[in-house]
């Protein structure tokens, strides 16, 4: 019920469409009773004046045409209705899987993410419209003929609702069934959608490592499981509908036995035995109609419970203080980190101190927690213990936009959408000026091979960027920081899988991108490495080495090992000394 409770709250905005809605539905079931009423004199007169019987079958041609108008006024607003719903409880879903925690997206594929998003809602916008226009019509209908019924025959009426309870069972019996069917429907058809997307993702990797049979092969595999759960759901609804047939069969049979007994008795004329037949036919209409709806209600809670999972997911917690520009330092004190759900330590009680206008560089070995580290910066994960200060302020106790303000990140996996260049550029500055975005790309070796494309500035990317090269990502991405401006700024192996003559353009862009600025580097040149203020070893979660190149080199540890083994693979591969990156 707290399912239906938290739809139901939804349709308060449009309350003045449903009241509209439900006037045309009174009026359809009026216009229903009177047909079933009206039979009776039509029947009984037909021995009378032809012009009467005229009379009474325009007045039913009539009746055809008002319930035609009415039922189609009444489901057109219902749909709007519907719709209007899904669109707010998307849009709802929206704004909460936007400032969701990164640890979220860690658990979650981002297929499931969509589906419960758009195929759910999509679900969720079919059955309202029906169900509710069904609940209502057939609700209203199914009283004023059981009205009607009464009046003609009140005994012949009781004959006709002996068969409600058996009708009821059903619909709570299959209800239930379908509901759990419906769940599993809504989790397969996520498992449908992650295949999908992890397979258009990934499909460089599966064509070069010839892939494609195992790939088919999963797919068919989650799309068989599709397949068998929905033939389970159409057989129970189809089963349901079955008993109702049998129920409502036997349930008229039982009527019309009893009632042409009553005629031949003259205790009812046949008139009124028609008339009270097309009731009660009409009443068991609305019964079965009231069942489907229940069983549509039924996968619109399924499909509402993976909805409201989403909403009710607990954002990222904000902070109250405003952080003021960066001015001092940033300090990590015994900062400890570990996934929720896991004992594994990403990182353990991490200490350093960075000053305004240093250079800090991270190096360490695949899965040190490089990344994390500088990662928690801009709070995208919170600490599990200890903290981080910026200017003598806990991180934690700022506002997200205060901080984050102060940082700018550029990453080895660029993120650009499927815009404009000028879009991707001023992402984080909407009130840049055609001129700001122009000298922000050229600071970024971007703007002659952005003038060079067919729409200049205007010319769309495509998805992450894919009508780009690497190196023009990059520098895409290094001119959307310079745009931004920030005093604090994170690079994440920004040019670890470029080509040589890329990596020497994005890394003097880079070096542009890097003045007067505190910035955090996870090395991947040695020259970087080299001009550092400081250089930490990150090995096994700790900060194992911290110093200068020069004092690291001069000690038997990590960093000096590291260096040694990559400059001698660097000599195997070239023959000279030369800046290589570092791990």
């Amino acid at each position: 019920m707290e399912q239906y409770k938290r739809l139901l709250s939804y349709l308060k905005p449009y309350w003045w469409i449903i009241a509209i809605a439900a006037v045309f539905s009174l009026a359809t079931s009026a216009v229903t009773g009177a047909m079933a009423w009206y039979i009776k004199p039509v029947i009984d007169g037909v021995k009378k004046d032809i012009s009467v019987i005229t009379v009474y079958l325009l007045a039913y041609v009539c009746f055809f045409i008002f319930k035609g108008v009415f039922s189609f006024a009444h489901s057109f607003l219902m749909r709007i209705v519907g719709a209007k719903i899904v669109r707010d409880i998307r849009e709802q879903i929206f704004k909460r899987l936007i400032i969701l925690p990164m640890n979220f997206y860690v658990h979650k594929p981002s297929g499931e993410i969509i589906s419960r998003t758009i195929n759910d809602s999509n679900t969720l916008q079919g059955l309202l419209g029906y169900a509710v226009k069904d609940v209502l019509v057939e609700g209203s209908t199914f009283i004023i003929l059981l009205t009607i019924a009464f009046v003609r025959r009140w005994d012949l009426a009781l004959l006709a609702v002996i068969v409600l309870p058996f009708s009821l069972f059903v619909i709570d019996k299959f209800g239930k069934k379908l509901r759990k069917i419906a769940q599993k429907t809504q989790e397969q058809v996520s498992g449908l959608i992650v295949r999908l997307t992890e397979t258009i993702a990934g499909v460089k990797m599966i064509k070069v490592f010839l892939q494609e049979k195992l790939h088919i092969d999963r797919f068919d595999e989650e799309n068989k499981k599709y397949y068998r759960i929905t033939i389970k759901g159409a057989r129970t609804i189809e089963y349901s509908s079955l008993l109702h047939e049998i129920i409502t069969g036997a349930g008229t049979v039982s009527i019309l036995f009893y009632g042409f007994y009553l005629v031949n008795l003259n205790q009812m004329t046949l008139g009124e035995l028609i008339s009270f037949s097309a009731a009660v036919g009409l009443i068991y209409t609305p019964i079965k109609r009231i069942g489907s709806a229940n069983n549509s209600l039924q996968q619109a809670h399924a499909a509402a419970e993976r909805i409201f999972y989403l909403i009710d997911q607990e954002p990222e917690a904000d902070g109250t203080i405003e952080m003021p520009q960066f001015s001092s330092d940033i300090a990590y004190n015994n900062t400890t980190f570990f996934y929720p759900g896991t004992k594994k330590k990403v990182l353990d009680e991490v200490s350093f101190h960075a000053k305004k206008g240093e250079l800090v560089a991270i190096v360490g070995k695949s899965g040190a927690g490089k990344t994390t580290l500088v990662d928690m910066l801009p709070r995208l994960y919170r600490t599990t213990s200890g903290n981080i200060k910026i200017d003598g302020i806990d991180i934690n106790d700022v506002t997200l936009e205060s901080l984050r303000k102060n940082i700018g990140i550029v990453s080895q996996d660029i993120i650009l959408f499927n815009e404009t260049v000028r879009d991707n550029i001023a992402f984080g500055r909407s009130d840049a000026t055609q001129e700001e975005i122009t000298e922000a790309a050229k600071a970024a070796y971007a703007h002659d091979f952005i003038k060079d494309m067919p729409e200049g500035y205007d010319t769309i990317i495509g998805e992450r960027g894919v009508r780009l090269s690497g190196g023009q990502r990059q520098r895409i991405a290094i001119a959307r920081a310079l745009l931004k401006n920030p005093p604090i700024l994170i690079l994440d192996e920004a040019t670890s899988s470029l080509d040589t003559a890329s990596e020497i353009i994005v890394q003097k862009a880079l070096d542009n991108l890097m003045a007067n600025r505190t910035t955090i580097v996870i090395a991947h040149r040695l020259s970087t490495v080299r001009r550092a203020d400081k250089i930490l070893v990150l090995d096994k979660a700790k900060i194992v080495e911290s110093g200068t190149h020069e004092e690291l080199t001069g000690k038997n540890g990590i960093y000096k090992f590291l260096y040694q083994s990559q400059l001698e693979g660097s000599h195997e591969a070239t023959g000279l000394e030369k800046d290589v990156p570092a791990v």
